[in-house]
């Protein structure tokens, strides 16, 4: 079953500030895509190689031009996601991505709030 969704396109580019260090620059721009899960032949082909496989994206040829990294919401949260694969297929590229934890080059969601205790609840002394 696929989704309609928009999704942030970002290109990454390398510069060196004034005391010469390089510091990542994020160009963005939104385009419209199909998000569906990936197949299980996928999941596992991808698990094997050791990546981590959430999604398979459509996109319209002309709208992608070889970015890596993809941002788009899901659930309450806005992720952040590396390409791992693309296929094209007609008018259509298959953007295949995977979720990255612990990897300085992609944002981390924000966390979710903490829920509120119950007013006058102890915990449950079982």
């Amino acid at each position: 079953m696929t989704e309609p969704i928009v999704l942030t396109l970002v290109v990454e580019t390398w510069t060196q500030d004034s005391i010469g260090q390089h510091v990542p620059t994020y160009t963005e721009r939104d385009v419209f895509g199909e998000r569906e899960s990936v197949t299980r032949a996928e999941w596992s082909a991808a698990g094997e190689q050791g990546l981590n496989p959430q999604y398979k994206v459509n996109v319209f040829a002309g709208d992608y031009e070889g970015e890596r990294i993809v941002r788009m919401q899901v659930g309450s949260t806005k992720k952040t996601f590396a390409v791992y694969r693309t296929y094209k297929t007609g008018d259509l590229v298959e953007l295949y991505l995977e979720w990255k934890t612990g990897d300085g080059n992609y944002v981390e969601p924000e966390p979710e709030p903490e829920p509120e205790p119950t007013p006058g609840g102890e915990p449950d002394g079982d």
